[in-house]
């Protein structure tokens, strides 16, 4: 059998050699866009593996500045870090990754919330001829607190996120997640600095921590709760938000806060609970605390669910999420 001796760049002899050149004055056709290779559009005889259907497959982590709409209905820009995702047929070898962000970007410019999630989740299963979609936007979301006693004012960042599931029925789902960061005291280590204080007159600092909560919840359909909304619910369950500014007389201050607040990490999840579960518009949520615990070399976490059938089932094991 003959063989052709190779050039310098791999080509056959008798071959056209390739040219080792960027032609910047190219310009694209349709036709020649029609005559490329579509490799995730291959017949399903190309598929590896288990010719069965993938549940999730995308781009995750595609960033980009967003503007989000604020309680007092302005907006913000925020960057953003962005999970898209659609499901995949048994017969089907992939999708076109590149339209996901595609597609994502022809709402770059609308202001967000999650509602518009829903538009977005219909144009993907359009766009990828896909049954199901999931979108997620995560960004760090600014509102500025009042200290306790000097009135000084600070920008407070909180971990958020808006999801979107829909379904093979167009049913749509909207979840928001928010991370509320507060001080913790620990109420058996008070009682024990008290019971040093009064029986042998000795002093003792109980000791706290800082802990974070992550709070995860189903809005209902037509219904709207704000970050700010959920904000005041984490505050009002659980009082001790760690602070942004801060003068001597608020550094006393927070010291008799979470004296007049001390809490496990088990009343932490049920403050929680009972503050959300008032809220009518919150059609199901999850709750999941970690207290970082400066006693022990290890942490203490807690987490609870409202329990409906179908909903969040407390199934959370991601507690270095928690980390603050």
């Amino acid at each position: 059998m003959k063989t052709h001796p190779e050039n310098a760049t791999g080509a056959s002899a008798s071959q056209t050699p390739l040219k080792r050149h960027y032609d910047e004055k190219f310009a694209v056709t349709d036709a020649y866009r029609a005559s490329l290779p579509d490799m995730q559009n291959s017949e399903s005889s190309e598929i590896q593996g288990a010719n069965v259907p993938i549940m999730q497959v995308g781009i995750h982590n595609f960033r980009l500045p967003l503007r989000y709409l604020t309680e007092a209905r302005d907006n913000q820009t925020l960057e953003t870090s962005v999970t898209g995702t659609v499901s995949l047929g048994a017969d089907s070898k992939g999708i076109n990754m590149s339209r996901i962000m595609r597609v994502f970007y022809e709402f770059k410019d609308r202001v967000f919330a999650p509602e518009l999630l829903e538009e977005i989740l219909i144009a993907y299963k359009q766009s990828l001829g896909s049954s199901r979609a999931r979108l997620k936007l995560s960004f760090d979301y600014p509102m500025l607190k009042k200290s306790l006693r000097s009135g000084l004012e600070g920008w407070q960042y909180y971990q958020c996120a808006y999801e979107g599931f829909i379904d093979d029925l167009n049913r749509f789902r909207k979840v928001v997640q928010f991370d509320f960061i507060y001080s913790s005291a620990c109420p058996c280590s008070a009682e024990l600095t008290e019971h040093a204080r009064d029986a042998r007159q000795i002093y003792g600092v109980p000791h706290s921590q800082r802990s974070k909560a992550r709070v995860i919840v189903e809005v209902r359909p037509g219904d709207h709760v704000s970050l700010e909304d959920i904000q005041r619910h984490c505050l009002n369950a659980l009082r001790t938000e760690t602070q942004v500014m801060v003068r001597r007389e608020d550094e006393q201050a927070f010291a008799e806060l979470n004296g007049a607040h001390v809490k496990f990490v088990e009343d932490a999840a049920r403050l929680l609970y009972e503050q959300l579960n008032g809220d009518e518009r919150i059609y199901d949520f999850q709750v999941a605390c970690s207290h970082l615990e400066s006693l022990h070399s290890h942490d203490a976490v807690a987490v609870i669910n409202k329990g409906i059938r179908g909903g969040f089932t407390a199934d959370y094991d991601q507690f270095q999420d928690l980390v603050c």
